[in-house]
């Protein structure tokens, strides 16, 4: 065998190999999701990661919560308040539903938060209370208006405060949840009305990523 057709079989290998590793590298890496077909789910993805703006609410336990720390899971994070006639409940309904279609593996990188629109009338006690006759485990959080509106407002889902002054006042609020990655930055949208079961087929392969 002469020089040459050394050289050569030595780079057949050499690329053979290369191959090899990049094909075996994208069939075991996770998919990315479609964003096509995220969309038709609802879910609207942002081009960059957008962080939280460093405010401090108050969960259902009483605890002070830095929003920095919605860390490790996936949230999806829903602006709403106990005394809500129906978006709210129709919305945390959908979303145990939605736990309910989902594997394990995808349920235990997932939380649910609502963060109270009304803080004049929902305490830490009112929220848990709330939340309990949908999911013990979903997050209440409530604090200063002003703190609650800053949030609202970096997240893209804002709020017309209502007027505490009436009594059985109401407050205007959109049903989207904004979607939080599990490095605790907002990652995109789910908008309303809820779509459950294209939610159910899509949140695994997008919550399967970092």
């Amino acid at each position: 065998m002469t020089r040459l057709q050394k050289t050569v079989l030595i780079l057949v290998a050499v690329i053979a190999a290369v191959i090899g590793l990049t094909f075996s590298k994208v069939l075991n890496s996770p998919r990315q999701a479609d964003p096509a077909q995220l969309l038709e789910a609802g879910i609207v993805l942002l081009p960059q990661a957008r962080p939280l703006p460093p405010v401090s609410l108050t969960d259902q336990d009483g605890q002070a919560v830095a929003l920095q720390s919605l860390t490790g899971k996936w949230s999806l994070v829903f602006f709403g308040y106990t005394f809500c006639p129906d978006i709210c409940p129709t919305t945390l309904a959908q979303l145990r539903q939605l736990e309910g279609l989902l594997p394990p593996a995808t349920r235990e990188r997932l939380q649910v938060v609502m963060v109270s629109v009304d803080p004049q009338r929902d305490t830490p006690a009112q929220l848990k209370q709330y939340l309990a006759f949908f999911d013990p485990d979903y997050r209440g959080l409530t604090g200063e208006l002003e703190s609650i509106q800053q949030l609202a407002s970096a997240l893209g889902i804002p709020f017309i405060p209502g007027d505490t002054g009436r009594e059985n006042y109401t407050v205007d609020h959109s049903g989207n949840l904004a979607l939080l990655g599990p490095d605790g930055t907002q990652r995109g949208f789910v908008r309303a009305p809820l779509n459950v079961a294209r939610l159910a087929e899509r949140l695994p392969q997008l919550l399967g990523q970092p």
